[in-house]
């Protein structure tokens, strides 16, 4: 009791002589059964349970219940065994086997079944390592969190009180019924149930899977973004991008900057610099230097326009390019004004000015209808409906137009190649015939009711006229340079797309990318919050800002009338 006394002494002294709240000594509240044993505990004071309570210690706003106490007065560090209890204000609760603490630097070291609880979440480890100075806990043994929605588990974890966050680190996973979370590295606010993602992180839903290096989740809802490396299986749809946000409730996920979406199905792909996909409606909606991208018999067919969209479930999907629409495949071209593909019906219709290149062959008319096969999906024949008009460059002058026009053409694709084309209706041609030896025999021109051209190596091999022809074949000294053209006879050569990259306009390769927050600096929604909170309950910045809005306010002279 001399000793406990003097214990008493010592520590009420020390609070003496230091101002009031800063005192560091720890101190005894009930210290029930006491002891010393110099021989193990040098300059130990021992105290232990009795049986009506256990130990009880408390240091500036902390208090700490134990069955065994070895408290070094001097060093003001005390060693707690047994049932520890550790209680900080109202809500922060720790419990564990055994507890190191310092009083001086507020720091505590707790081991053996240990867990730390805020009222919102708990918090178990083996070991925790407790800064009361800087509010912070640690463990670096594995741990594991369980809040109202998730379970969190990771090698390294920190808990900062104050905003209550915790980073985790090393092998981080989130268990929830909905989805499963694994990261390196993750942050994640248990107020909010916000998720902060930093390194290699994938969140894996009931029908959708992200990839990302840097993203946040609001795993209350399933809604987020990534915004490095990013990807998203969805709806058997892969969308890979610079920055992509998802949102569950609404089934709907966006994408910008170097876009890729890959239709796993029907093995078409969309590149872009925005898109939206829209699983209830499984559309896809694509504008900035937007490509479609398809297989047609190992060929690439390649599709844009200032916006394309592709709707309807597979099998039914319906692709749609509007504005300056393009497309290319090796043997194939055309521009128009808007593009419109049915895959359930296999037709492909070019709306608006259409202007379609088979190989050197130009086809115009006011509609052109490209059909395919829906077995083989290979092509299978070509409408062109009123004021058809196919011309080529003569192969061997090199100055004169192969020419032919009706009012509809019907061609047959062949093992894709244009074979057989048939045009009806106030039929014309101008043909240069060449003999064997490659010599020009004249210039036919012939009008009749329809004409058959066999093609053969998507050149004329041989023409047949139906129903009353008119015409001759001219030498090329009788027939007058102004009468080898027929009416409506418009050469447009210079604008054949020669390549995949000739269907990007110029305005399209010049675009300027939009700028992705968060790749250089974290975004950190809650912090930026707290900070905004703060800022508004802070009376200088608000008189600053008050000066600042008055500063600007015009000054306004008020003159009597008289």
């Amino acid at each position: 009791m001399f000793l406990l006394v003097i214990s008493f002494s010592l520590s009420a002294l020390a609070q003496q002589q230091k101002p009031k709240g800063e005192s560091k000594q720890i101190n005894i509240i009930y210290g029930a059964n006491f002891t010393k044993d110099e021989a193990q505990f040098p300059g130990a004071s021992i105290f232990s349970k009795d049986d009506q309570r256990q130990v009880q210690f408390e240091h500036q706003g902390a208090d700490l219940w134990c069955d065994i106490a070895i408290f070094y007065t001097q060093e003001n560090k005390l060693k707690a065994i047994g049932n520890i209890r550790m209680q900080q204000g109202d809500s922060i609760e720790l419990n564990s086997g055994k507890i190191d603490y310092d009083g001086n630097t507020k720091l505590a070291k707790a081991w053996e079944n240990v867990d730390l609880t805020n009222g919102q979440m708990t918090l178990t480890t083996d070991t925790l390592y407790f800064d009361r100075e800087n509010q912070e806990s640690y463990y670096r043994s594995g741990g594991k969190v369980v809040d109202s929605a998730n379970i969190l588990t990771s090698k390294i974890g920190t808990y900062f009180m104050t905003p209550k966050k915790y980073q985790f680190q090393n092998k981080v996973h989130i268990d929830n019924p909905e989805y499963t979370v694994d990261s390196e590295q993750l942050d994640y606010y248990t107020t909010s149930k916000n998720a902060y993602m930093y390194g290699p992180s994938t969140i894996t839903g009931e029908d959708y899977k992200i990839y990302c290096e840097r993203g946040f989740y609001d795993t209350k809802i399933e809604q987020g973004y990534g915004i490095k490396n990013t990807r998203i299986d969805y709806n058997n749809k892969i969308i890979e991008g610079d920055s992509l946000y998802f949102d569950k409730i609404t089934e709907f996920a966006s994408a910008t900057n170097n876009i890729q979406i890959t239709d796993t199905i029907n093995d078409g792909v969309i590149r872009a610099h925005y898109a939206e996909v829209f699983k209830a409606k499984d559309s896809v909606f694509a504008t900035k230097r937007a490509v479609s991208v398809n297989m047609v018999q190992q060929d690439s067919l390649y599709i844009h326009g200032d916006t394309l969209m592709i709707t309807g479930k597979p099998e039914s999907r319906i692709l749609r390019a509007f504005r300056n629409a393009k497309f290319y495949k090796t043997d194939l071209s055309g521009k128009c004004a808007s593009i419109l593909f049915d895959e359930k019906t296999g037709v492909t219709q070019l709306i608006t000015n259409p202007i379609m290149w088979n190989v050197e062959n130009q086809i115009t008319g006011d509609s052109i209808h490209l059909l395919s096969d829906l077995e083989t999906e290979k092509l299978d024949s070509l409408k062109v409906l009123e004021n058809a008009f196919i011309i080529s460059l003569d192969t061997i002058s090199k100055e004169g137009y192969n020419q032919a026009k009706g009012k509809d053409l019907f061609g047959k694709f062949i093992e894709n190649e244009l074979k057989i084309i048939d045009l009806i209706k106030n039929t014309e041609v101008i043909y240069y015939m060449y003999d064997d030896k490659q010599e020009l025999i004249g210039i036919d021109k012939t009008i009749c009711s329809k004409i058959r051209l066999l093609m053969a190596n998507n050149d004329i091999e041989d023409i047949t006229f139906f129903v009353n022809p008119d015409g001759d074949i001219f030498p090329e000294k009788d027939l007058p340079v102004e009468s080898r053209k027929l009416k409506g006879f418009i050469w447009r050569g210079d604008e054949r797309i020669l390549n995949k990259d000739a269907i990007i306009d110029d305005d399209d390769n010049n675009i300027s990318l939009v700028k992705i927050r968060g790749i250089e600096n974290p975004i950190d929604i809650d912090a930026e919050e707290e900070e905004r909170q703060n800022n508004e309950n802070d009376p200088v910045n608000n008189l600053s800002r008050t000066k600042a809005i008055q500063q600007r306010e015009p000054r306004v002279s008020k003159v009597q009338s008289p």
